[in-house]
């Protein structure tokens, strides 16, 4: 009796033959007529080639329908195609923006981006900063750390922008003017006729003493006196739990100047509760242009800082400091005043 002998390999041999194998760079090569190093160089930028070459190439790659391997391609390049955002808060209709913009800018020139949110724990910033630049070609930062504090991002050894201001950092950076914001906005109530204007900020912000600076400068040219409060946290719920202690205090302010919107409208939140009617009773402002602001009761007066662009414009820097033409200068937009009902003539 005889038996018919199958190699071990047979079924194997059937299921790879049944499978799609997917196409190779030496398959885009022989199409196109060119040497694989000519298709590896074309698909990692590496190379420009004449326009019948590229096309040539173009039309391959897709008749095919030939996918690099972007492990492969980082390792050939160095480069991963991705950029890394380390924002404060996510929960911040502000960094949400942020985070819109500069994606939109990534998209536009073939980046992906991954994103980190630090949850304003600057205890953790600089491991999850650290551990993020591993991964990416480039960073844009928000930190509140002091620019003393923040040298360790020099040694990063990756491109660099910030969204602040850092005179002490040799890196571009992107930011407003926050005196400029909160002097029009003190200007503003002063037309309105207040007189006894408070301060709610947020100490911890690095920028916090800036927009008090703006306030104060206005107030002075009028021979008027400040009140500062701070905030525990840049957020609505800190706004909230404020507020009893501003209103109901020795001197209850005809308007109040907040660190952000979220604050701005967590004490418009509570002064209701507590039996204010505002803006009658004392109006408020923020600084943002969150979105929210608009559909508020009433409606919030606000500093719009114009978030996306701001993405926009920091995403770009590191776009161009990737292909080696960044500068160590900061580019700062100007604020808008957004004058809504939260603020009215003094009674």
């Amino acid at each position: 009796m005889r038996f018919l002998r199958q190699s071990p390999n047979a079924n194997e041999n059937v299921t790879l033959r049944m499978k799609k194998v997917s196409p190779t760079i030496r398959d885009v090569a022989v199409a196109a007529g060119v040497s694989v190093a000519t298709v590896s160089k074309y698909i990692n930028g590496a190379q420009r080639f004449s326009p019948a070459v590229e096309a040539r190439l173009k039309e391959s790659i897709e008749r095919l329908g030939y996918r690099s391997n972007p492990l492969a391609r980082s390792m050939i390049t160095g480069r991963t195609r991705t950029i890394g955002l380390a924002i404060l808060d996510i929960s911040n209709p502000h960094f949400t923006n942020v985070v819109k913009g500069a994606n939109r800018v990534a998209l536009q020139h073939d980046y992906t981006l991954l994103l980190v949110d630090t949850e304003e724990n600057q205890a953790r910033e600089r491991s999850l900063i650290e551990a993020l630049a591993q991964r990416v070609d480039g960073l844009i930062i928000s930190s509140r750390m002091p620019d003393e504090e923040s040298q360790w991002m020099l040694e990063l050894n990756k491109p660099v922008v910030l969204l602040r201001r850092s005179p002490g950092l040799p890196i571009p950076s992107v930011g407003i003017d926050n005196r400029l914001a909160t002097y029009m906005l003190a200007r503003h109530l002063l037309n309105l006729g207040h007189r006894h204007i408070a301060y709610l900020g947020f100490g911890q912000a690095r920028i916090n003493d800036e927009r008090i600076r703006g306030v104060r400068e206005c107030l002075d040219e009028v021979g008027l006196s400040l009140d500062v409060h701070d905030a525990h946290a840049p957020t609505a719920q800190a706004g909230e739990q404020a507020c009893s202690r501003v209103m109901l205090g020795p001197q209850r302010p005809q308007a109040v100047i907040c660190y952000n919107d979220l604050i701005a409208l967590g004490f418009m939140k509570e002064a209701a509760s507590l039996g204010f009617k505002l803006p009658r009773d004392v109006s408020v402002t923020g600084v943002d242009n969150v979105p929210y602001g608009e559909y508020a009761s009433p409606a919030l007066t606000t500093v719009d800082i114009q978030s996306e662009k701001m993405g926009e414009l920091a995403m770009q820097k590191l776009i161009d400091a990737l292909a080696g033409h960044g500068e160590a200068e900061h580019s700062m937009f100007e604020p808008r005043l957004i004058v809504r009902e939260s603020t009215a003539a003094c009674s």
